[in-house]
């Protein structure tokens, strides 16, 4: 295990001041009266029963316990940094979508479509997040946009976990925990518009059925323009059902389930000139008014716990998801100018590189044009995952355990029918004969037309895929003190995949399969010399197969073998003001080995030769720092880079989309019982659009704030978005030498909820 420098620490003496200073002034006076410990009769120790009760309001942004069962419910036992976005944040911030809510995480960076891959598409601590995605935790594959409505927090566990969740999350994993069932009857109603038109309503009702059962469902629907960016239209809505039963008693089921419909257009953003985004309208869109992005999506889940004795108990899980992806979507790929002799286009970038100055300087945005080209796929991806967990507490020779030992099968399959529109520029062919590039039509920089189609679609390849994954593993918490604990496990997961391509070529394989046999390590010491400190070091690892997404990832004639990940990190939480209040601070490395890299002879061939590493440090604040005030956020820094790759353009270079810093802080102030005003900011250093670091977007801050009136029935809300106007970039999309989507305007939403 590669050790941290000490370098990587310069931030952690801040907030090791800042969190001794508050725990100083908030720390209860000692007490001669003894403490008296419940009895095991009345509170049996068992693992995953024990709940984190403190005296946090339901509208306070931290006091969070973990609701993943592989993980300790008390963070402060987790060697690993980790942040829960609750729905108190959400709310006060209006998040309505997950990329949306995920800005609350510093070091996570939300990357546009392109290529195969559609939906949510994130990049945490430098390294891409999109396979990492889980609900409940069950790994949430499918391709499409994911919402709010139906989930009551989300957990971000950062850094290498696959002892815990399998394959991936070299930069984390992040799980969506949804809205459960409970014995207490409450509904909710919302109501929302947006200064850019955008209206949603959603229903929260909750029911008790009997002493030990109970149903909830979630509903949502919306309509109208999500941004002031042209073609942002948008028409969803979602249902999403629970039923559960045995409450309090030794067996409890639960049933769930999600159908939701997406229908939108996919932001392609901005093409890139001299070395960074176009400058033109943020309205600008490079869209035909006809292009669509279709998502429907089901899941229906099944989870039975049962209570063996008060020390002991097993969990099993069902998870089946599916979603179909319908895109016919146009996005700009490469700048040029028209020849005077018929019109044709001449490209002055093919997209992958940069635009020199000399070749662009002298020409006005007037004579430059926007070479459009189709990403039209039908994508299905289907996933079925069972997982049973056993958890009991034992104790030899003095010493505590915590013990979790488990298996886990899976099974997934994709299909993606690739379709494409070959066009002409001024009755000038845009693709040479026979080739499926898709290159639609060219249109001005400056003002595109948006006019509908009227290329006609050709099938192109048929992409299949599916694997088969099977894995046991065991962790076990040591508690040799009250003061000392080491954590250590083991997972050894066997992936095995196969994919198929209907149009093959020199690097496209008609078909080809690999199995991968890995074994996951997880390590940690914790120290808590006060039930309100802790301190921690720990280590893990991960892997991701190359046929992963199950796409060929290839060296010519077979796949790459996996990428293994690495990671140490050295950290520290302090839980103040009784619980209220929480800090964190931790140093991190994480690098990445067998990282594939494009060929120096071959540009569409790939090796897996290349080392991507990325120290850090982050700190975080979370929670009531006064009955009245309260914040959430933190800041993370990322010294990113690619250390070895056989391709001279990226070698030594900055991963694409990795800030080396951002800063995320919201708070909220209780003027009256009835008034609360808040606000935040979000910041970001400049960030590379590709690994070849010759396209950039510019630093940013961006501005939010919040007003709420609150009654016992209802609250009425308004959350003002970039306040400033800042002309800034919300996501990148590393391909075609970068592309970047503006952030919107200045905008306004005003909700009201009723509750009874």
């Amino acid at each position: 295990m590669t050790a941290l420098k000490i370098s990587h620490f310069k931030l952690a003496p801040i907030a090791l001041c800042l969190a001794q200073t508050v725990w100083a002034q908030t720390a209860p006076a000692p007490s001669n009266t003894p403490t008296v410990t419940p009895s095991a009769a009345t509170t049996p120790a068992t693992l995953r029963e024990v709940k984190v009760e403190s005296s946090v309001s339901n509208d306070s942004f931290g006091g969070n316990a973990l609701s993943n069962t592989r993980l300790p419910a008390d963070l402060k036992d987790l060697p690993q940094s980790a942040i829960v976005v609750n729905q108190a944040l959400m709310k006060s911030q209006g998040a309505t979508s997950l990329s949306s809510a995920l800005k609350n995480v510093p070091g996570l960076t939300i990357a546009g479509a392109e290529g195969g891959q559609i939906g949510n598409n994130i990049n945490l601590n430098g390294f891409s997040a999109r396979t990492d995605i889980f609900l409940d935790g069950a790994r949430d594959r499918g391709q499409y946009y994911r919402d709010t409505f139906a989930l009551d927090s989300i957990e971000v566990l950062m850094g290498p976990s696959s002892m815990l969740f399998g394959r991936g999350s070299t930069g984390g994993v992040i799980n969506q925990v949804t809205k459960s069932p409970k014995l207490k009857a409450a509904s909710e109603v919302q109501a929302s518009v947006s200064s850019n038109g955008l209206v949603r309503t959603l229903l929260d009702h909750n029911t008790k059925l009997s002493d030990t059962s109970a149903f909830r469902v979630a509903m949502m629907g919306q309509q109208g323009n999500t941004s002031d960016r042209n073609h942002s239209a948008t028409k969803d809505y979602g249902i999403a059902p629970s039923l559960k039963l045995g409450i309090g008693t030794p067996t409890q089921i639960t049933f769930s389930g999600l159908i939701q419909r997406n229908q939108g257009q996919t932001d392609y953003g901005l093409p890139n000139l001299n070395g960074a985004p176009v400058i033109v309208d943020r309205k600008t869109s490079y869209a035909m008014s006809d292009d669509r992005t279709i998502s429907n999506i089901g899941s229906m889940g099944a989870v039975i716990e049962h209570k063996i004795t008060p020390t002991s108990s097993v969990r099993n899980q069902t998870q089946f998801n599916k979603v179909k992806t319908d895109v016919r979507e146009t996005s700009p790929q490469g700048i040029g100018t028209l020849t005077g002799v018929g019109g044709a286009f001449v490209a002055l970038s093919t997209g992958t590189t940069a635009i020199p100055v000399a070749a662009s300087s002298s020409l006005p945005y007037s004579q430059l044009y926007v070479r459009r080209q189709s990403r039209d796929r039908v994508i299905q991806d289907q996933s079925t995952y069972n997982l049973t967990e056993f958890t009991t507490q034992l104790q030899t020779g003095g010493i505590k355990h915590d013990v979790l030992a488990g298996f886990e099968v899976g099974r997934e399959s994709y299909n993606n029918q690739v379709s494409y529109r070959n066009g002409s520029c001024n009755g000038t062919a845009l693709n040479t004969a026979g080739a499926t590039t898709g290159y639609v039509d060219c249109t001005p920089l400056s003002n595109p037309s948006d006019a509908a189609n009227t290329v006609a679609s050709t099938l192109g390849n048929l992409q299949t895929g599916k694997a088969v994954s099977t894995a046991v593993f065991a962790n076990d918490t040591l508690e040799l003190s009250p003061k000392v604990k080491l954590v250590g496990g083991l997972r050894r997961d066997r992936y095995g995949a196969s994919i198929t391509n209907s149009i093959s070529s020199a690097t496209v394989l008609a078909a080809t399969e690999q199995t991968v046999n890995f074994t996951s390590v997880r390590s940690g010491f914790i120290f808590q010399p006060t039930s309100a400190q802790t301190y921690y070091l720990s280590g893990s690892t991960s892997f991701n197969p190359s046929l992963e997404q199950l796409v060929s990832t290839t060296g010519g004639t077979q796949p790459l073998p996996p990428q293994q990940n690495r990671a140490t990190e050295l950290g520290a939480k302090w839980d103040l003001r009784g619980g209220d209040l929480s800090l964190t601070a931790a140093a991190f490395k994480i690098t990445q080995y067998n990282a594939r890299a494009q060929d120096a002879t071959n540009s569409a061939l790939y090796t897996a030769t290349g080392t991507v590493q990325v120290q850090g440090a982050r700190m975080g604040i979370a929670g009531k720092v006064s009955t009245k005030w309260q914040w959430f956020g933190g800041y993370t820094r990322l010294n990113a880079s690619i250390v070895d790759a056989i391709a001279p353009l990226t070698a030594g270079k900055i991963p694409a989309n990795t800030p080396k810093d951002s800063l995320s802080l919201w708070s909220t102030y209780n003027l009256t019982k009835e008034w609360e005003v808040g606000g935040g900011a979000s910041y970001m250093s400049s960030r590379f659009m590709s690994n070849t670091n010759l396209t950039q977007v510019p630093s940013y801050v961006r501005w939010d704030s919040v007003v709420a009136y609150h009654q016992p029935k209802y609250d009425v809300r308004l959350n003002i978005y970039n306040l400033a106007n800042k002309y800034y970039y919300d996501s990148l999309v590393p391909s075609d030498g970068g592309r970047a989507v503006p952030g919107g305007a200045r905008s306004a939403t005003i909700s009201v909820a009723y509750r009874f």
